[in-house]
């Protein structure tokens, strides 16, 4: 998949998730353009990326040539 073709949205659920478990904006992009990317279920994908005290996912749904950004879990490592 190439993630150059899509526009990113981010929704506001998805900003407070992050807030609540410490993952910064910073980290929301770097996951989103160096993360691997797996596939599940028609339309979804999940963005995800290691970091030194937890792994970030973003959680996304493709509708056309825009990738919705529906929440950001977190897992310890």
């Amino acid at each position: 998949m190439d993630r150059t073709q899509y526009g990113f949205e981010i929704r506001r659920h998805a900003l407070i998730r992050a807030m609540e478990r410490g993952v910064t904006p910073d980290m929301i992009e770097a996951t989103l353009k160096g993360g691997t990317i797996e596939r599940f279920g028609k339309r979804n994908i999940r963005f995800c990326k290691e970091y030194k005290r937890f792994t970030v996912i973003c959680v996304d749904e493709i509708t056309g040539d825009i990738i919705k950004i529906v929440t950001i879990e977190t897992r310890r490592h």
